[in-house]
């Protein structure tokens, strides 16, 4: 089974953000919605632990501001324009660095950039007009949760779960009372 969690974007935004996608002719559009990848496809042996991982972390988060504005590329090591993310950058970084350890750890081949992908392979006149286009967009809003994806037998990204940042149920306490017991119980030995 492998997993991704993304940070989703407000419906307005993210369909504003699909148009544009397919405006480019980018075909997967229609299928993937505007968000901030936090994890990528990640092999998981142990759902349960990956949940919990996944839930421990979201209690720790508190809600933030992204603002994402300008366009960049990733061109010529991949045919991707995207949209920088400038307020929320560093939550972005500090999320994916906690929850690509313990039961998601593993190697990357890139250093994590937090983006928006708008275009992705399509001609390299399209990536242009991507580019230049969306130069100057901009767009704010606050994000309160993260979700837990599965990549299906059919290729396709499922929604498992949607973690609050902060925490809203009584097993969100408990994991996090546990987590908090046991990096106490780490530092004192």
């Amino acid at each position: 089974m492998c997993v991704g969690i993304i940070l989703g974007f407000p419906p307005d935004i993210a369909a504003e953000l699909q148009q544009w996608r397919a405006s480019f002719g980018d075909p997967m559009a229609d299928v993937i919605p505007a968000h901030i990848t936090l994890v990528t496809t990640t092999p998981a042996r142990d759902w349960e632990a990956t949940t919990r991982h996944v839930r421990s972390i979201a209690v720790r988060q508190a809600p933030f501001t992204v603002t994402i504005s300008g366009t960049g590329s990733f061109r010529p090591v991949s045919p991707v324009v995207f949209l920088k993310v400038e307020d929320g950058f560093g939550e972005c970084v500090a999320l994916h660095e906690q929850l690509q350890s313990g039961p998601l750890e593993r190697e990357l081949p890139f250093p994590y950039h937090p983006h928006v992908t708008v275009a992705h392979d399509v001609a390299p006149e399209n990536l242009d007009e991507a580019e230049t286009v969306l130069k100057d967009y901009s767009a704010t809003f606050p994000v309160v949760s993260m979700g837990l994806y599965e990549h299906d037998s059919n290729g396709i990204w499922q929604l498992r779960e949607e973690f609050d940042f902060g925490g809203d149920t009584d097993e969100a306490e408990t994991d996090q009372t546990a987590a908090d017991k046991a990096q106490e119980g780490s530092e004192r030995g």
